[in-house]
């Protein structure tokens, strides 16, 4: 089998802002912190929930250093360092590993887009170019392109294109991507509410939004599943529906940075465009924390 990056809960980070919108660090390090404390497996560094897209280079690529330093080896540092343009792609990658990242995130061409031959070009010249493991990133609501099962196929035959996050939703694409696939293409889920059904279809873990408020029960939700628990797994899964379904009452990140702050933590604001949580959406997301128990 192809060796993967981890297996089990990858926690996709809040990047902590302070009012005046630059990076919080001594919180972002507090919250790598309580992320090894609780049992996570992976942290995904500079995703969509760390607000990649509104962080200039100069800013991301500190933010993965600071990580990469403050985790310390503890855990695999994954750097979410995907762009539209190969070019970039490759240059921001090439200094994430600089930086210390052990792997990279990378998600499919937004807005220009491209065809499958043009997906299975872009992720081989990063992976050629950069020696690192490589995690693909399917999220059609977001970049408006699929990798379909034959393509992750193709891509799967290269030795550091290693595992995919999946967010499509699209059960019947991923389980004919897992039978095409075999061991060379580890899968996570990329969605919350789905990491029981992804595990089902022989899934190795989750990058998860969830895992920023409930480390170690999305943790134990793999690991449970992994033991052979599969109806504790499953309990657990059930009991945080709620809560999953208020983490994404809005636009990722605002709710999961607002649920930290209401937890205590000072994650600040969104960088614009986003806008802050409706006062609706915040009730919804307080009873959500308040009835899985994370909040008084």
């Amino acid at each position: 089998m192809k060796q993967t990056v981890f297996k089990g809960s990858g926690v996709a980070i809040i990047t902590p802002m302070r009012t005046d919108g630059s990076v919080n660090y001594p919180v972002l390090a507090a919250l790598l912190e309580q992320q090894i404390a609780c049992g996570t497996d992976a942290v995904i560094i500079c995703g969509t929930t760390g607000e990649a897209s509104t962080l200039n280079d100069a800013e991301h690529l500190d933010v993965i250093e600071f990580a990469c330093k403050t985790v310390n080896g503890r855990l695999p540092v994954i750097a979410g360092t995907g762009s539209n343009d190969t070019r970039h792609a490759i240059a921001l990658s090439a200094e994430a590993k600089k930086r210390g990242a052990n792997a990279l995130l990378q998600v499919t061409p937004y807005y220009n887009k491209t065809s499958q031959a043009g997906l299975v070009r872009h992720f081989t010249a990063v992976a050629d170019a950069v020696g690192l493991p490589v995690i693909l990133y399917n999220v059609p609501s977001r970049t408006g392109m699929t990798i379909q099962p034959e393509t992750y196929a193709k891509l799967a035959e290269h030795p550091l294109i290693v595992a995919t996050k999946e967010a499509s939703g699209n059960f019947s694409a991923i389980a004919k991507t897992a039978a095409l696939c075999g061991d060379a293409l580890a899968i996570y889920s990329g969605n919350d509410d789905q990491i029981l059904p992804i595990l089902a279809l022989g899934g190795v873990g989750v990058i998860s939004v969830l895992a920023n408020v409930a480390p170690r029960e999305t943790h134990d939700i793999c690991r449970l599943y992994f033991e052979g628990r599969q109806a504790e797994s499953l309990a657990l899964q059930f009991r945080l529906m709620e809560l999953i379904e208020a983490l994404f009452c809005d636009v990722n990140p605002i709710p999961v940075k607002e649920a930290m702050s209401l937890l205590g933590y000072d994650a600040g604001p969104c960088r614009m465009p986003l806008a802050p949580l409706s006062e609706a959406n915040r009730t919804h997301l307080q009873k959500a924390l308040r009835d899985a128990g994370f909040l008084a």
